[in-house]
């Protein structure tokens, strides 16, 4: 049977990211294609204990439905969180469960964006968010990157000449797939183009908490007096990337219609793993948890980093972030990308073509992602001396 697709689905192509993991698990591929958490920094027997604990002590409550906005009180622990520990948050805001960030950046798309409307992205950016915004028949426009964040004069050109402007979607911390750090002046610089255009901010923060060097950056969100922001948190990194837990923090009115699109598409966030997140933060050391990861993740982008000098004879230009997962890797101008790839691959490295994270995958690229926290460190070396091998 001919099957015909929704125009907003036929024209999808699958993400590059999960592709090569699909293609590549079960091998003998060194995966620095990946954005997966350290499995050393995952709390194992927490979670076990937790979950034992949940399920004698309340186990109506994790294996009922809940109510769409998420467990009452893990969204009171978030909200204090943000507001204490990032002064993120206003008593305007509410803050409801998702499943995942994923979900959060989906859902602000499907209640602000009609087919042809207008989100301006960093560029390269978040290819599962891109997708997202694709599938909504959304017209994505992007702006380039700078070593401190997206081109000012760009970005303004972009909301002033663009039509029908619904979001500007950024990572300002450890932006993937750059590792770009948005500065401070940029935030406030960004904060004042969206008031003057009228346009609302969609901040993703899921490497936040990550930060291994440098001083911590105030979020766009906590510059956020006009309710111009919504911003998107995750557990992924921080507790479990399988639980999908994530969270949206955003003026209330916003929320409610959230809420309401959410409904339609999965009722709620299932119980149990929003339960454990709860847990985690007020049974656990969370502060210490995040450390551990922190002191994880600065030993192995030094030891990826060290290896790139090493390795690749200064061949090779890359990104130092101050945290997150990933290094943006510039070739040579005399290498073909594309080809680059595919040897990596015929000799069991995986790494992410950059066209996969442009707006426009037409645009000439010739970078790399590659990811630090996902390989062993044994792998680390392994795969940084074929690379520069090739």
């Amino acid at each position: 049977m001919n099957y015909s697709f929704s125009n907003r689905i036929a024209a999808l192509q699958p993400s590059i990211i999960r592709e090569i993991l699909k293609a590549t698990s079960g091998q003998d591929v060194i995966p620095f294609s990946a954005g997966n958490p350290a499995p050393e920094t995952f709390p194992i027997e927490a979670i076990r204990s937790f979950t034992r604990d949940i399920l004698e002590q309340d186990p109506i409550t994790a294996l009922q439905y809940g109510i769409t906005e998420g467990y009452f009180p893990l969204r009171q622990a978030l909200t204090d969180h943000l507001r204490s520990g990032f002064n993120t948050g206003k008593d305007s805001d509410s803050l409801f469960i998702v499943s995942g960030a994923q979900q959060g950046i989906e859902l602000a798309c499907k209640v602000f964006c009609n087919e042809g409307d207008t989100i301006i992205c960093e560029s390269p950016s978040f290819i599962g968010s891109l997708n997202s915004f694709r599938s909504s028949g959304a017209r994505l426009v992007g702006v380039p990157m700078e070593p401190d964040g997206i081109n000012l004069d760009r970005l303004e050109h972009a909301l002033k000449s663009e039509p029908n402007v619904k979001l500007l979607y950024l990572i300002p911390s450890f932006q993937n797939p750059t590792g770009i750090t948005t500065s401070l002046e940029k935030r406030k610089a960004i904060y004042s183009l969206a008031k003057k255009y009228g346009v609302v901010i969609l901040e993703d923060n899921p490497y936040g908490e990550l930060r291994f060097g440098g001083e911590d950056v105030p979020t766009i969100k906590s510059l956020d007096e006009e309710g111009l922001v919504i911003y998107v948190g995750s557990f992924s990194k921080i507790l479990s990337a399988g639980l999908r837990v994530g969270f949206v923090l955003a003026p209330d009115d916003i929320i409610q219609k959230m809420v309401v699109a959410k409904q339609g598409e999965d009722v709620h966030t299932a119980m149990l793993p929003q339960i454990l997140a709860y847990k985690f933060m007020k049974e656990y050391d969370y502060a210490g948890h995040v450390q551990l990861i922190r002191e994880v993740y600065l030993r192995k982008c030094t030891l990826m980093t060290d290896c790139m000098e090493q390795y690749t004879d200064g061949s090779m230009a890359f990104t130092r972030p101050d945290g997150g997962l990933f290094l943006w890797c510039e070739l040579p101008s005399t290498i073909t990308m594309l080809d680059y790839c595919k040897i990596a691959a015929a000799k069991g490295v995986a790494v992410v073509p950059g066209t996969a994270f442009l707006v426009d995958p037409g645009e000439p690229c010739n970078a790399i992602r590659l990811n630090f926290s996902t390989p062993s460190d044994e792998q680390i070396v392994k795969g940084i001396q074929i690379l520069g091998q090739i």
